[in-house]
């Protein structure tokens, strides 16, 4: 020590001191907290299904539990040194998820058919149907047998009815065969956009396709399968509804009825998530626990009527296990999808606390619920389901745990209806803003759009929803099985019809709901974790966790959408213009269109040139393809098989539609026909310094049991109809 500068020793002994006060701060802080340590659960767990789904390859079927089994090893070795202890707990909880999603992608493996099967008779089971807006349907079947050997017979298959062949009432539970041409779920339409094949893969859907034929009708659905009891009553209910409440006002009765947004118009369903009402229409936690609050609230009332009955016996718990009841009985007429699942965990674990005279509602609640959905369906995860219900929830209990004292002070001090009326609208103000703010982010990693009016359009409608439309639904339950229930659908048609108008009026509004950069996955995630850290612990190191959701939400600026696009066929082409704007070439299909516009936009407003030249002059085209010339080089967009080294002549890059077979060999970046077939689309950046990267589909996805992979047909080689699946309307709604 000697040998060091007195002022050098006095730093390090300085900065020795200042890492040891910190530590001692942080451990001490987290002591305090040690109440809190289970909210962390859900997270840790999160963390291993994320690092899952995070691998470029599948991993082998002995890495989840194996790294399991070590860190239980490690918890056991550890369990008298508190810290490592910790440290190993963490460890396991991260490795117990790894292990779930793992098993589960393992459970769930089913055949996936390999590629356009043209023409087939196919034969199946129903187990869904759901109405088009157009007057066509959509069938989920199951139990499937095909004609033909060369197809891969899948479990489960999705098949759109066009309006002229789905007229044959058809029900679950039913027996039909049909002809039809299926094909494999489509692949993104771009890396890092949303993965059908993926959400089909835990599905256990196979297929996609269209009907060439009405369905025929082999047997009817026998009664005795609940599951099919729930589906036929769901369709009744909902035929019920539309034939008292035509058009978008019945549609969107049934949509928070039973859960099946399918009948509800383009330009309604667009107005609703242009207004930031879109949630009104999935049956989540505002609509579970509204119904479940009615029939406790509205049960323990009627009982309190008789006083042998209120002073003797509990009434409360009885309410209580009565709408825990009707809770799951709504769940399942819903579907059962993730965010009711979520809403019904947390709706029952604060009834069952009544009943056990515990706090109603806390953080834990919403812990447990999150463990138990990653438990379940450990997929739903990655989902904006799970992320954005999760978020608002947990956002809504951190903020009330601090307001809730002072506002019970503050209502203590000024008594009267005055100050209740201006507490209960400043409350629905606070928590649209709490809850729209949490999952705002997660609108705009999925969605790339935000409802600018979304705060406005929720303190209508909201009010509107628990107050009149809900009560109303409610009282339809208890007279549908009367055959009165037009009693109840008249007064709740009014209240949906002011809803469609609050919905198409703020979505009226200029920039009502705008587009934004892509959020990178690693903002979202930094984000995520600061907004965890907010939420779960108490003290006032909480607020720590406002960097990081900053530093996540300034990630947009760093993101750089491609200069070029094209699909997996190579029909659809995308271009960045002079003016930064995203320019198409029309083909590919409405979704790609869309998905391109949002997450590489804006939508350029002129036509892409078919002889002619764009705007800027940057892009000429004739009949075998285009010339681009951007950044100081040349991209050639080919098209045509005849000649394509003179479509090429003189391109530093080049993008075929068409085998080139050896062709072009002067270009530094060549992507043709072969290429798209078997990486799926490509995105391609043009560095000012004469560089090329490229992202594909298939890196994206990397080698997971839901990639697109290419197979030839025999030995002549891939053929267009071998090629990657067309985008189709299967993936618009999901």
């Amino acid at each position: 020590m000697a040998n060091y500068p007195p002022d050098r020793m006095g730093f390090t002994l300085a900065l020795g001191g200042w890492a040891g006060g910190l530590r001692l701060a942080l451990g001490q802080a987290l002591v305090a907290e040690r109440g809190r340590w289970p909210l962390w659960l859900p997270v840790f767990l999160g963390l291993g299904i994320g690092l899952y789904f995070a691998q470029p390859a599948e991993p082998p079927a002995w890495a989840g539990p194996l790294a399991a089994l070590a860190a239980a090893t490690g918890v056991a070795a550890t369990r008298r040194w508190p810290p490592l202890f910790l440290g190993a707990m963490a460890a396991l909880t991260v490795a117990a998820g790894f292990a779930v999603i793992q098993i589960r992608a393992a459970q769930v493996a089913a055949p996936v058919v390999e590629r356009h099967t043209g023409a087939l008779m196919l034969e199946g089971r129903v187990a869904e149907v759901e109405t088009l807006p157009e007057g066509g349907a959509r069938l989920t079947l199951e139990h499937l047998a095909i004609d033909r050997d060369d197809v891969a017979v899948p479990l489960k298959a999705r098949i759109r009815l066009k309006p002229s062949l789905a007229g044959n009432d058809v029900t679950a539970g039913d027996r039909i065969r049909l002809r039809a041409m299926l094909m494999p779920p489509p692949q993104p339409a771009m890396p890092g956009s949303f993965d059908f094949a993926r959400f089909s893969w835990f599905r256990q859907l196979g297929a996609v396709g269209t009907a060439l034929g009405p369905p025929e009708i082999l047997a009817r659905a026998e009664p005795g399968g609940w599951t099919t009891a729930v589906n036929a009553l769901r369709h009744s209910i909902a035929a019920r509804i539309l034939a008292v409440l035509p058009g978008d006002a019945g549609a969107v009765a049934v949509a928070l009825s039973v859960g099946d947004q399918m009948p509800i118009s383009a330009p309604m369903i667009q107005a609703y998530r242009d207004s930031g009402l879109v949630h009104i229409l999935s049956i989540s936690g505002l609509h579970i626990t509204m119904a479940a609050g009615l029939v406790f609230v509205g049960l323990r009332a009627v009982l309190a009527l008789a006083p042998p009955l209120a002073l003797r016996y509990p009434i409360k718990k009885w309410a209580a296990a009565l709408a825990i009841a009707f809770a799951w009985f709504y769940t399942l007429l819903a579907g059962a999808p993730v965010p009711a699942q979520r809403a019904f965990l947390m709706t029952a674990l604060a009834l069952a606390a009544v009943l056990l005279d515990r706090v109603a509602l806390s953080m834990r609640l919403v812990a447990w619920a999150a463990v138990a959905v990653l438990l379940w369906a450990p997929e739903e995860m990655i989902g904006p389901s799970f992320q954005m219900s999760f978020a608002a929830v947990a956002a809504l209990i951190a903020a009330y745990e601090g307001l809730t004292p002072r506002v019970a002070a503050w209502r203590a001090a000024h008594p009267g209806p005055v100050p209740a009326i201006g507490l209960y609208l400043s409350g629905v103000a606070l928590t649209t803003l709490i809850a729209g703010s949490a999952t705002a982010v997660y609108g705009v990693f999925h969605f790339n759009r935000f409802a600018l009016w979304s705060v406005a359009a929720n303190m209508l409608a909201v009010p509107l929803t628990g107050f009149w439309v809900m009560p109303w639904a409610l009282v339809m339950f208890l007279l549908l099985p009367l055959g009165l229930e037009n009693l109840a659908l008249v007064p709740m048609g009014w209240g949906v019809d002011a809803m469609n108008r609050i919905a198409l009026g703020v979505a009226a509004l200029p920039h009502s709901a705008v587009t934004v950069p892509v959020l990178p996955l690693w903002g979202m995630l930094v984000f995520t974790l600061g907004g965890l850290w907010l939420c779960l612990w108490r003290r006032r190191w909480r607020w720590w966790g406002v960097l990081p959701m900053a530093a996540g939400l300034a990630s947009m600026a760093l993101a750089h959408p491609p200069d070029l696009l094209v699909d997996g066929r190579g029909d659809g082409m995308a271009l960045r213009t002079a003016e930064g704007q995203l320019l198409l070439n029309g083909r590919g299909g409405r979704i790609l269109k869309e998905t391109w516009s949002r997450r590489a936009g804006p939508e350029a407003p002129e036509r892409w040139p078919k002889k002619s030249s764009s705007r800027d002059g940057g892009l000429r085209c004739d009949e075998r393809g285009c010339l681009w010339r951007t950044k100081g080089r040349v991209v050639a967009l080919v098209r045509g098989e005849t000649a394509p080294e003179t479509a090429c002549a003189g391109a530093d890059v080049v993008i075929s539609s068409v085998p080139l077979r050896g062709a072009c060999r002067g270009a530094r970046v060549v992507v043709d026909r072969f290429d798209l077939w078997r990486r799926g689309a490509h995105a391609l950046w043009l560095a000012p310094d004469g560089g090329v990267r490229i992202e594909t589909v298939a890196g994206w996805q990397g080698d997971r049991p839901w990639a697109w992979r290419p197979r030839p047909r025999g030995k002549t080689g891939p053929k267009p109809s071998g090629s990657p699946p067309r985008r189709t309307e299967e993936a618009d709604d999901d």
